[in-house]
């Protein structure tokens, strides 16, 4: 939580975090301001003293929402900065970071720099910075232990809520895909529209897009419906000029976020229309049994990790590959059981390789568990998603039901 990133930044020796970037779409910015549009800004927050938001005048207001100390960049003289800089505009960024640490009272320490920005300028900057202060050390952290990675691992109520009304934005989307596939006529093994021509991949993508629109959230990742083959590859999103066919496996994963890039929502079902192979079903039933069997084990404060060994040993029990045997395998349980969700849609905590004894199911954490077996030989794959919390009271709960029905009924299939 915020509460906890002076305690982590004093355990990491940090004397200040330095973002940059946007407001929207940027998580460490959004985290410490709230988000908001503002197109690029500079946040520092010292080991001591209050954070300091840095903005482009033209968007005052969009700073003062954020409730956050304000300076206005202008009050930075540019012309003087780079006449000092001799007309060198990397030194006069330098030269003016310098100076806004230091009204920050930073002059010394470990800096840990974060935001989005494109990466040559910022390189550029930051070399500069170094070398005009000798006294402070710029550091980068790696992406998945990074001290605001470890504070946004667990949520507050406010958060968890946030996360809770995607989940319930998220699965009405789903129910509007699988009534509007139910709607559809099947002719010659697909689906088809009111031109007999058959309804893709595409088609279902674009009424996927047009129902969050329409509940105010945003798709900036995509989405995954891959069908077949495609489905037998975890991250594959789909062909759209597929068709949708009766009998085989669907991977519909889905996770919009908050307007601006705020909080996601992460969920996944896989689907079939009309009727389900046998050898289809007996892959989804293997599915549902670890997934059951994973969600009753689940216990407040234990290694994330753990469950993914549990994972592995019960799918392996089945007489599936998995990659805790070989960890090269494309075909069978080939991916870790989940991850964290919140500003992005992975975070901590981390379920799979690189997981810590920091990876814990804490109360206030948001992750997905999310086994899976893919057979892309076979011409399937499945996968069932759900995002949980822990509560306060060191509950396990789903933040959004949805039926787990693996086959769709449709109309003359």
């Amino acid at each position: 939580m915020k509460s906890d990133l002076r305690r982590i930044m004093g355990e990491k020796g940090y004397a200040a975090l330095l973002i940059t970037g946007p407001a929207q779409h940027n998580a460490p910015m959004v985290y410490l301001t709230g988000g908001g549009h503002m197109t690029n800004a500079d946040l520092i927050l010292p080991q001591d003293g209050e954070a300091t938001l840095f903005y482009n005048p033209m968007e005052r207001d969009e700073a003062a929402a954020s409730g956050l100390k304000t300076i206005n960049l202008a009050e930075y003289n540019w012309k003087d900065l780079l006449a000092e800089a001799g007309g060198d505009s990397i030194q006069a960024t330098a030269l003016r970071y310098r100076r806004m640490l230091a009204d920050c009272g930073v002059t010394a320490g470990k800096v840990a720099v974060y935001g989005v920005s494109e990466v040559g300028s910022t390189y550029a900057v930051l070399s500069a910075l170094q070398a005009a202060m000798p006294e402070i050390e710029i550091v980068g952290e790696p992406a998945r232990t990074s001290s605001m990675l470890e504070a946004r691992a667990t949520k507050d109520s406010d958060e968890v809520a946030r996360v809770r009304k995607m989940g319930a934005i998220t699965t009405a989307v789903v129910g509007q895909v699988a009534d509007f596939l139910s709607s559809h006529p099947a002719k010659d093994g697909v689906l088809v529209k009111k031109d007999n021509q058959p309804l893709t991949i595409g088609d279902v993508k674009s009424k996927i897009n047009l129902w969050l629109a329409e509940k105010g959230v945003e798709n900036p990742h995509g989405t995954i419906f891959s069908i077949g083959r495609d489905a037998g590859v975890p991250h594959s999103t789909g062909n759209p000029s597929d068709p949708m066919a009766l009998g085989k496996t669907i991977i519909f994963d889905i996770y919009p976020c908050e307007a601006g890039g705020g909080y996601h929502y992460d969920f996944t079902r896989t689907w079939c229309l009309g009727y389900a192979p046998d050898k289809v079903l007996a892959l989804y039933e293997d599915v549902y049994s670890v997934y059951q069997t994973i969600l009753s084990e689940l216990v407040v404060n234990q290694p994330f990790k753990h469950y993914q060994d549990r994972t592995c040993e019960l799918f392996a029990a089945q007489g599936h590959p998995t990659i805790a045997d070989d960890p090269t395998i494309q075909e069978g349980y080939v991916h870790g059981l989940g991850h964290g969700v919140g500003l992005q849609i992975h975070e901590a905590p981390w379920s799979g390789a690189g997981a810590t004894e920091k990876d814990i199911l804490a109360p206030g954490i948001v992750a997905t568990i999310e086994p899976g077996l893919y057979y892309p030989s076979k011409g399937m794959g499945c996968r069932l998603e759900d995002s949980i919390t822990v509560t306060p009271e060191g509950r396990i709960e789903i933040l959004a039901e949805f039926p787990l029905d693996l086959v769709l009924p449709v109309k003359n299939g």
